[in-house]
């Protein structure tokens, strides 16, 4: 079975990611519970004509995945592989509300079609002239997972030698609107949202689309090998350490060999607890988080991913992610763990190159 290394990887998010070498420029924003992608200039990459046809979504995608591409040196990747959990919502909101407004009659389909959750993949494919294998992941939180571990057996299984992979979603007026009334976004005016230690329910919601290049051999911009991927739908607290050993079992390796493992607080009170007991498994890992920068969406894992990369690739951990005081000389194994509502738990394992 081959192996699956990482040769390219961008990330849109609510920092200032995809033009910056790391975090250096991360400010935690724990004023808002909605937080907003910081868009790059899309000239680059979509002429001005065809970039008003496309909502906010789209033209992150297309991107994100150009410069994850770029960087590893491919022009036509073997694959187009994508997850969304909500897919392109400010287009379905506008077909839906000319659905209500016209009373169902005289509807122009141009919202309608760039709804449907594969448009990214597809207008990246139209963009690239690919005809390759091209499949969109609708999983809820483990959408970018599902996607990742298609990639991955693409490679694994000697079906294609580089597969584009990644994730977009996007935030509605509407849509933020409901989930503020049902609480699954914090309360407005209770600032500060905080992550770590939070007592309240709720999550502070974003946005973000992130792409990576699956390589079946290494090159210059390698960040790291992707090990293996895994997820569970439901698992209750005292399963989720005995998954992870498993996990590591199956990868030949124990809770000593991991030296970093990144964890998706969300600052939802009701569900952190499920991080407890892989931090109490690995105490002498280096413990570190994200959302409290990327903010939370079906698909924010992929920050995590693209931030772990990096830390193999560097061998250098902002303070910004820190949640422990831990620190190694050198990083060989880093570990993903992440949850949305104690469903859709996911692990990750990426190795140093």
């Amino acid at each position: 079975m081959k192996k699956c290394y990482i040769n390219g990887a961008s990330c849109i998010s609510a920092q200032k990611t995809f033009d910056a070498d790391f975090l250096e420029h991360a400010v935690v924003n724990d004023n808002e519970n909605v937080l907003t992608v910081q868009e790059p200039d899309y000239k680059e990459f979509i002429s001005p004509s065809a970039g008003r046809r496309m909502a906010k979504g789209v033209k992150n995608g297309i991107a994100a995945s150009s410069r994850a591409l770029a960087e590893a040196g491919i022009e036509t990747p073997e694959g187009i592989i994508t997850g969304t959990g909500m897919g392109c919502s400010i287009d379905s909101e506008k077909f839906l509300t000319a659905v209500l407004d016209n009373k169902e009659q005289f509807l122009t389909p141009t919202s309608f079609i760039q709804s449907t959750h594969n448009t990214v993949a597809a207008q990246i494919a139209l963009g690239l002239q690919c005809r390759s294998y091209n499949f969109t992941y609708v999983n809820g939180a483990v959408s970018f997972e599902s996607s990742l571990i298609d990639g991955l057996l693409q490679i694994q299984e000697g079906e294609a030698a580089n597969i584009l992979t990644g994730c977009v979603e996007e935030t509605a007026q509407s849509t933020v609107n409901f989930l503020k009334l049902n609480g699954v976004i914090k309360p407005d005016g209770e600032a500060p949202y905080t992550v770590l230690n939070s007592e309240s329910k709720g999550i502070v919601m974003s946005e973000g689309a992130a792409f990576f290049v699956l390589s079946d051999t290494q090159s210059q911009s390698t960040y790291a090998e992707l090990k293996d991927v895994s997820i569970y739908n439901v698992l209750t607290k005292n399963e989720v350490a005995e998954k992870l050993l498993f996990f590591l079992q199956q990868n030949n390796l124990t809770i000593t060999d991991v030296d970093a493992v990144v964890l998706g607080y969300n600052g939802d009170a009701a569900y952190d607890g499920y991080y407890a007991p892989i931090a109490e498994l690995l105490p002498d890992a280096a413990q570190l988080y994200y959302k409290h920068l990327s903010g939370e969406f079906n698909t924010a894992s992929s920050f995590g991913l693209w931030a772990a990369a990096k830390i193999l690739k560097t061998q250098q951990v902002p303070q910004v992610v820190k949640a422990n005081t831990v620190s190694k000389n050198s990083y060989s194994h880093i570990l993903l763990y992440n949850q949305y509502e104690g469903r859709d738990h996911s692990f990750i394992l990426l190795s140093k190159c």
